[in-house]
């Protein structure tokens, strides 16, 4: 049985009514477009829109906003059975500024921008896998229901979000070992706990977080081990933790985990500077649950098979597709944004959604020149606000790596773009 309160957000009756509103209002505008009719009649037509976005999380909202609202013809494709992405799982408060939704959790930011998105005439289609991208980038093949089709559009964002990092370890492949990501999506979004005993291995803010969350949700973490010399984190998510009794253990990784066909104890140790083992410092904890939060890489597949060039800038995530400073790619009309364009904030992803979106509108004649460079002009002031703090630096200078590396690039494309 999933509680009846968790969190002190919401019982099971309003929470599952809040589910069906976020559904429908996604899918109302569907059964009165062309959108619609084409799934009516088996997947078969060539769906014909302005704008297309794969992905409905911070970044895509924000792009379908800005682009709906100055009259671009858009359509927003997401996999899942309601949009939001990692916005619903995110139920603490953000920090910044009030610009960045400073004391707003994320849940609340997910809604308000579903309410902008459907203001602004946003069609969305869910429940929807785009599994090919062909013609330069700008034709989706799409998958919905056992039905196969096709979405043409003259411009096309990828907001396809980031995708966990895994940790191998003798019993890395026993139930009870998952993600935190996968954890905090159990939690968060289904009211199920994956465990009672937990260790986390990571004290990046993801670690952090879905730690608190777990204790939030009447998990016990034994422990946070990280391999770093020093937490990865906000120094306040640890705080938070580490008022509530958990140890978090640095210079230390997990050696192995063992049980009877699933997770029962898992092994840590601390290490040297060579990230080597020391022998004689192993801790044995008894657990059900190992959750791992070493990272995130960008899920950028789409962008490879439409023949973006990419880079590997390891701040970033891993292999990141070259995009301009309006986030376009090395494919004309094609766009990445969020942590489909190296990982960051969910603040930032909105903020490239908004750049996306004001460039379309400004492509395809919504928009003037000037109109959009004003508009651009105040999002980027938003960007460099961001990435101004101790964290925030480190993304700033990857990001200007990136767009350095892109100079250099003897790709036409990149020529006149940069």
């Amino acid at each position: 049985m999933r509680p009846r309160s968790l969190y002190g957000l919401c019982d099971d009756r309003r929470w599952d009514a809040e589910r069906k509103d976020l559904r429908h209002a996604a899918s109302r505008r569907d059964e009165s477009t062309d959108t619609g009719r084409a799934w009516v009649l088996g997947g078969k037509e060539m769906i014909e829109t302005e704008f297309a976005i794969v992905g409905a999380g911070p970044a895509g909202l924000s792009a379908a906003f800005e682009a709906g609202r100055a009259g671009t013809r858009t359509l927003m494709i997401d996999e899942n059975q309601a949009p939001g992405g990692q916005l619903f799982k995110q139920i603490h408060k953000f920090f910044g500024s009030k610009e960045h939704w400073a004391g707003t959790r994320g849940i609340d930011i997910g809604k308000k921008l579903l309410e902008e998105t459907e203001k602004a005439g946003v069609n969305v289609m869910l429940d929807t896998v785009v599994w090919g991208i062909f013609d330069d980038g700008k034709t989706l093949a799409i998958k919905h229901q056992g039905s196969v089709g096709r979405v043409h559009a003259q411009k096309v964002l990828l907001a396809t979000g980031a995708s966990e990092n895994a940790l191998s370890f003798p019993g890395w492949t026993l139930p009870g070992v998952l993600g935190a990501g996968a954890a905090q999506t159990l939690v968060n979004l289904h009211r199920v706990l994956p465990g009672t005993k937990v260790l986390m291995v990571g004290s990046g803010n993801v670690g952090l977080i879905v730690a608190y969350q777990l204790l939030q949700a009447g998990a016990k973490v034994v422990a946070v081990v990280e391999a770093l010399p020093e937490i990865g984190g906000y120094g306040v998510h640890a705080s938070k933790i580490r008022r509530m009794g958990v140890p978090i253990l640095v210079r230390h990784t997990i050696k192995e985990v063992s049980g009877d066909k699933k997770v029962e104890r898992a092994t840590i140790t601390q290490i040297d500077d060579q990230w080597g083992p020391i022998l004689g410092t192993e801790r044995e904890f008894d657990v059900d649950t190992i959750c791992i939060a070493v990272g995130l890489h960008p899920l950028a597949e789409l962008a490879w098979i439409a023949g973006c060039e990419f880079d590997y800038i390891a701040e970033l995530g891993g292999h990141v597709p070259f995009h301009n400073k309006n986030m376009e790619t090395t494919v004309a009309g094609l766009y990445v944004a969020g942590d489909a364009a190296g990982i960051g904030e969910a603040t930032a992803a909105m903020e490239e959604g908004r750049l996306v979106g004001v460039d379309v509108a400004r492509c395809l004649g919504y928009l003037s020149d000037q109109e959009a460079e004003s508009l651009m002009g105040e999002v980027r002031s938003r960007i460099e606000s961001i990435r101004s703090g101790p964290f925030g630096e480190m993304l700033r200078q990857a990001k200007n790596k990136l767009m350095e590396r892109g100079n250099e690039c003897k790709s036409h494309f990149l020529k006149q773009a940069f």
